[in-house]
């Protein structure tokens, strides 16, 4: 994973909820933009969530970036 990836989900236009999959099988949830801050080097994020916990991430521990469908055509088939 690298910076660059990250800061291509962060901006995408529209925003996309995603999930961050770390090397320890943790999955992380990004829900909105305004959730996830980055270090100014770039190699660290802070994810909060809806109920003000938050994890800290070293990007270096990032396997993959999982994009969710969006809500109105994960009900449609």
């Amino acid at each position: 994973m690298t910076i660059e990836q990250m800061r291509q989900m962060y901006q995408a236009q529209p925003f996309q909820p995603f999930d961050i999959h770390l090397a320890d099988g943790r999955s992380v949830p990004v829900l909105h933009r305004e959730f996830m801050i980055s270090s100014p080097s770039g190699r660290t994020v802070i994810v909060y969530q809806p109920d003000d916990s938050f994890n800290i991430i070293d990007l270096l521990l990032v396997t993959d970036l999982e994009v969710k469908a969006p809500a109105a055509a994960a009900g449609t088939a």
